[in-house]
């Protein structure tokens, strides 16, 4: 995983205006070319300063037939930090195409690893909505746990709410 660069800007934009993730974020309109450019250069990668934290999964291998290496095949974000208490939450993408192979597990595991050691955080959270099963089922894989459930909490339904002690 990396800090978001420049070049991210044309897979960011396809990623962002999918409107079928919308759901699974707080996502409700298009975003344009403009305003993602201003984010990636607006954002420093240091979740002390900007209060969050976006990083792209890649595929380092090289060599490989279905992508180039170091292809952003996803991302990461750890946002609503909570610098006093050590927590954050996380959400993840992983583009419809490297679904369903291991990708965002392994990316789930380096971010506790991450999240633990280096900025030394003690919990990480997931709002995930009832329906999402791919979503459940990949936050439990890494160990986190279903702590609560948020009735009605969006118009599509409930929201449970995973959590990890790291």
């Amino acid at each position: 995983m990396r800090k978001l660069e420049p070049d991210d800007l044309p897979q960011l934009y396809v990623w962002e205006n999918d409107a079928e993730s919308w759901l699974d974020g707080n996502t409700h309109n298009p975003l344009s070319e403009a305003d993602l450019r201003d984010y990636i250069l607006r954002t420093t990668g240091d979740i002390y300063q900007d209060g969050q934290l976006r990083l792209m999964i890649c595929l380092a291998e090289s060599g490989r037939a279905d992508t180039a290496a170091n292809e952003p095949v996803g991302c990461v974000d750890l946002y609503d930090v909570d610098i006093r208490n050590r927590k954050a939450a996380v959400a993840i993408y992983v583009a419809k195409k490297w679904r369903n192979r291991g990708i965002g597990k392994l990316a789930l595991e380096k971010l506790k690893l991450y999240v633990s050691n280096i900025l030394c955080f003690r919990l990480l959270y997931a709002m995930v909505r009832e329906d999402n099963r791919g979503s459940l089922n990949l936050f439990q894989s890494v160990g986190f746990q279903n702590v609560a459930c948020l009735p009605g909490w969006v118009n599509e339904g409930n929201i449970f709410v995973l959590q990890t002690v790291l």
